[in-house]
Parts: structure tokens; C-alpha cells; sequence
């Protein structure tokens, strides 16, 4: 007879909170709920989404694991959201639900990882990896160019950034914008250092959080 102080204790499967964040965010926007999480659509809680992955960057920045787990609550919070709401046009072109959000991300992981999860031919290191990755999306999508999949929302910094190294990749070099107005020097600047292999919106922050530093400091008296 197998002693029960010799068996350790069960432990919840992992995600299995996931499931209860799930049914949370199911009784916020049910009759009954929170009138403000049930008045959200995708265009109004586009500013949170932002907002709650610069609190992420910021926090990874700062080296704060603390802040780490809290801001991925609330990206993980805004996955949830989107989903709930779309999951209310069940039946429609635009409806879908969490649940095909995670399988739709499980298919797309294994697909685009046969060296892991089927018989390809293994990979020695990342570079070869996101070599694969770029051809497996081409083969998929249908699709290959300059702009291919590039976030035209993203910061203006980013985007030049990209569009630099885009250029880059794909000898896309299409002449430069040729005015001496500040935003056309700035986005020279940030499109080198993408053609470059830097991250301009990266360096950029970094010059600037020293900067807010030296201005605390100053407000501060020291």
C-alpha cells in the first residue's frame, strides 16, 4: 500500500488559470457585468493595447520582474478582450473566439517549426532558424516583398527603422525623402540605422529615458 505522505500533492495543470482569466473576462462583458468592459470595442481599447505593451517594454527595460508579471497580465488582458468581443459574432465572417485565437497560434508554432515538430533536418542556430521562418511565411502567406507583413501603425521611429532594413534585405532603395524639415531629417537618420542593423526606436528611447533622468535629477536639486 503506497503511503500518502510519499505522494506529492497534485498541482493545477499548467494554464490552467488561463481558463479562469477566460471565464472572468466572460462575466465582465455578460448582463449583468461591468457596464464599461461591456460598452469596448476593438477600436476603443486600441489605446490600452498600445499603452499596456510600452508599460511591458518599460518594465523589461528596467529590469523589473515585479512589473514583468503584471504588465503580461495586462497584454494578456487585451488578448482576452479582443477575443470576448469577437466571440459575441459567433456565426459572422468576423466572429471568432479564444480558443481558435490559441489554435490558430498552436498550428502556426508547429508549422513554422518542422525542425522541432516533424522529421526536418534540425538547425544549428538562430540565424538558420529565421532563415526558415522568412521562407515557411513566404510559402504561406503567398506573398514576399519589401512591405511584406511590415506594421505600418508602428512608431514612426520603428517604422523608418524598418522600412531602413527592409530595404536592405530586398535591395528596395527607393530614393529618400529630400527635404530639410525636421521630420524628414529624423526619418533619414532612423531609416540608416535600420539599413544598418540597428534599432533606432530602441537607441532612441534609450538616449531619452537618460535624458528624463537628468531632468529629474534637475527638478529634484542634485
Amino acid at each position: 500500500m503506497t503511503d500518502p505522505a510519499a505522494v506529492p500533492p497534485s498541482r493545477p495543470a499548467p494554464g490552467a488559470a488561463l481558463l479562469e482569466a477566460v471565464a472572468v473576462m466572460d462575466r465582465l462583458r455578460s448582463p449583468g457585468g461591468c457596464p464599461w468592459d461591456a460598452a469596448q470595442t476593438h477600436a476603443s481599447l486600441v489605446r490600452y493595447l498600445v499603452e499596456e505593451c510600452f508599460e511591458l517594454v518599460q518594465a523589461i527595460e528596467d529590469g523589473n520582474a515585479a512589473a514583468v508579471r503584471e504588465e503580461l497580465g495586462d497584454v494578456l488582458l487585451q488578448v482576452l478582450f479582443h477575443a470576448r468581443i469577437a466571440a459575441e459574432r459567433a456565426g459572422s465572417a468576423d466572429g471568432f473566439t479564444i480558443d481558435d485565437v490559441a489554435g490558430d497560434l498552436v498550428d502556426k508554432l508547429v508549422r513554422r517549426h518542422p525542425h522541432v515538430f516533424a522529421d526536418d533536418a534540425a538547425l544549428t542556430d538562430a540565424d538558420e532558424q529565421q532563415q526558415r521562418w522568412d521562407e515557411l511565411k513566404k510559402t504561406e502567406k503567398g506573398r514576399s516583398g519589401p512591405l511584406a507583413g511590415v506594421a505600418m501603425a508602428a512608431p514612426s521611429m520603428a517604422l523608418a527603422g524598418k522600412l531602413g532594413a527592409r530595404a536592405r534585405k530586398f535591395d528596395a532603395h527607393a530614393d529618400l525623402p529630400a527635404g530639410d524639415g525636421w521630420a524628414e531629417q529624423v526619418f533619414r537618420l532612423a531609416y540608416a540605422a535600420g539599413a544598418a542593423g540597428e534599432d533606432p526606436e530602441v537607441a532612441v528611447r534609450a538616449v531619452a529615458r537618460a535624458h528624463a533622468e537628468r531632468m529629474r535629477a534637475l527638478d529634484a536639486g542634485t
